[in-house]
């Protein structure tokens, strides 16, 4: 871990503000970002760098390794080398979350629409600024609770309101990819704490009880809006070859003001513009 807090100073040292959106706005006793820069980067807490920085972190997640290599540009050897440093080393037996250059290529030039990359597990690993705008600040969650299912069976799912058979089609159809998923990587202990943790729910527990196998599909969704109300969309998801990586795109429903709405919100970003009570 000392080798690890090592490399983030460094990599942190080397970025430049400005290249993130950090203007030099006031005196810098060192090059590179603040620890505080990094952790909104990374939608983790200061107080986390800290730790990581001085070795005081036993095994952080694959998540949070993935989020730092974005903040900090790293390459793709780069990031491998983070997640070998904090105990991830490549292993076909485990869910893959390496993020690679080339999809965060293709991130940036859809931006604009709302669209979200998701592990095989359905484990939220990266947004753009417009899902943030359009479904609400993930990093409001802690990493471990940034999941489809978690969210749909053992909380709420973001501002995305469902029919009772739109319900029933969405979880049994991501159950149903959550069980093929178990199929490719029987061993991640991590996939098995998942469905432990699903367990708790017994529509979850139903539905995989049943051992359906399948893949989650295209769906419909109306997303309500605090500040501009029903946003009708349609998501398609982009699956990758080897890693079983999973984008999210979502674009307007023809015929509707979805595209006025979005445009909207991307100009505003998160912002909330209704009054708090």
């Amino acid at each position: 871990m000392d080798q690890l807090g090592a490399a983030l100073r460094a990599w942190r040292d080397r970025l430049d503000p400005a290249t993130v959106g950090f203007a030099h706005g006031s005196p810098r006793r060192v090059p590179g970002l603040r620890r505080a820069e990094l952790a909104t980067l990374a939608g983790i807490s200061v107080e986390y760098v800290v730790r990581l920085e001085q070795g005081r972190v036993a095994t952080p997640s694959a998540q949070v390794c993935s989020a730092l290599a974005r903040a900090l540009h790293l390459s793709d050897d780069e990031h491998a080398h983070l997640l070998r440093m904090a105990g991830h080393a490549a292993d076909p037996t485990r869910v893959p979350r390496m993020i690679p250059g080339s999809l965060y290529r293709i991130v940036d030039q859809l931006a604009g629409n709302p669209l979200a990359i998701y592990d095989a597990t359905w484990q939220l690993l990266h947004w753009n600024p417009l899902f943030a705008a359009t479904f609400g600040d993930p990093t409001v969650h802690g990493v471990g609770n940034r999941n489809v299912l978690v969210w749909q069976f053992l909380g709420e799912l973001p501002r995305v309101r469902q029919t009772a058979a739109e319900r029933a089609a969405f979880e049994e159809s991501l159950v149903a990819d959550l069980r093929a998923t178990t199929s490719r990587y029987p061993d991640d202990p991590d996939l098995a704490a998942l469905v432990s943790r699903l367990n708790l729910s017994p529509r979850f527990g139903g539905l995989w009880s049943r051992r359906a196998v399948g893949g989650h599909q295209s769906a419909h969704k109306l997303v309500q809006h605090p500040d501009v109300g029903d946003i009708v969309l349609n998501s398609d998801i982009l699956t990758t070859q080897d890693t079983n990586l999973r984008l999210v795109v979502y674009t307007p429903q023809p015929g509707t003001d979805a595209r006025s709405k979005l445009e909207f919100l991307a100009a505003i970003g998160v912002q909330r513009m209704s009054p708090q009570g």
